[in-house]
């Protein structure tokens, strides 16, 4: 997708939005659910078009409608429609005040989920899985930190961006998706592997440090997921899969995963965005008073 295809969806997520917040309120207004509604038709118009157009296979959906600067326009419609379609559905449940959390509704989680997630006792568990993940990252991290070819100008980075972005004639090519070739050729263009290099090699040593210490395991599962995720579509299988699995598992175990670690102390004193801990937290002093 060019930046035609880009401004186009950019517009198509725009009207959508305009037209599911008009739906909702009757009017025409700057509100919080018409920012909501233009993200996700964003998202929707953007995978709509990109992802069901980027085989390029002649049975892809994409192919049966028109595209403009590489937007496919049937799909990306679609994908739109779909996400704010869903979106004004839940707002006006909201609006109506009728139950929308699940649980009220008698669909809640099962017990063993509350157990994984949410019990204490659950954290001998996630210690070994967060011991292996955490020894994974630092000793990939360690290779690259004291090797060559990441802190010295990244050329490993670049070798591996050059055989993922490469169209074999013969055969298939690494990566599936174009989206995410044009992505690895425009910082291969732009010699982004200099410093590129640097950060994944000492992002997977603190990934790992955190781990294995349990440091905001959160935080630290989060970004080895999102490596993992990135190897995977620039086409390495190696161990990415089986780390991008139990990295899933660690984040949203992220109260109790850290438990036997330092999470066991920090995290009560930090909190979250949602539920600030006892740093952010001010206790009004009591002032005596007097007979």
């Amino acid at each position: 997708m060019n930046a035609v295809g880009y401004i186009l969806a950019v517009v198509v997520a725009g009207l959508l939005a305009i037209g599911g917040q008009y739906y909702l309120d009757r009017e025409f207004k700057f509100s919080r659910n018409l920012v909501y509604m233009a993200l996700l038709a964003f998202v929707g118009t953007y995978a709509g078009s990109e992802l069901f157009g980027a085989i390029g296979s002649i049975d892809s959906l994409s192919a049966n409608g028109p595209e403009i600067g590489g937007f496919y326009i049937l799909t990306g419609l679609l994908g739109g429609f779909v996400l704010v379609a869903a979106t004004v559905i839940g707002l006006t449940r909201q609006k109506k005040q009728l139950p929308t959390d699940m649980e009220s509704q008698g669909i809640s989680d099962p017990k063993v989920a509350h157990w994984l997630f949410n019990d204490s006792r659950a954290a001998s568990l996630w210690l070994g899985i967060r011991l292996f993940v955490g020894y994974e990252w630092l000793s990939a991290g360690y290779h690259k930190v004291s090797g060559t070819g990441w802190m010295d100008g990244g050329s490993a980075l670049k070798g591996f961006w050059t055989g993922a972005v490469a169209v074999p004639a013969n055969g298939s090519p690494r990566i599936t998706y174009g989206w995410y070739r044009e992505f690895l050729q425009y910082m291969l263009n732009h010699e982004w592997y200099s410093w590129f290099g640097k950060v994944i090699a000492v992002g997977e040593l603190l990934i790992g440090i955190g781990m294995i210490l349990g440091v905001l395991v959160g935080f630290a599962a989060f970004f080895g997921a999102l490596m993992n995720f990135n190897f995977m579509l620039a086409g390495s299988a190696s161990t990415n899969p089986m780390l991008f699995a139990l990295a899933i598992g660690l984040i949203l175990a992220w109260k109790v995963a850290g438990y036997w670690g330092v999470d066991r102390v920090l995290l009560p004193i930090l909190g979250a965005p949602w539920s600030p801990g006892k740093v952010f937290v001010h206790q009004p002093h009591e002032v005596p008073t007097t007979a």
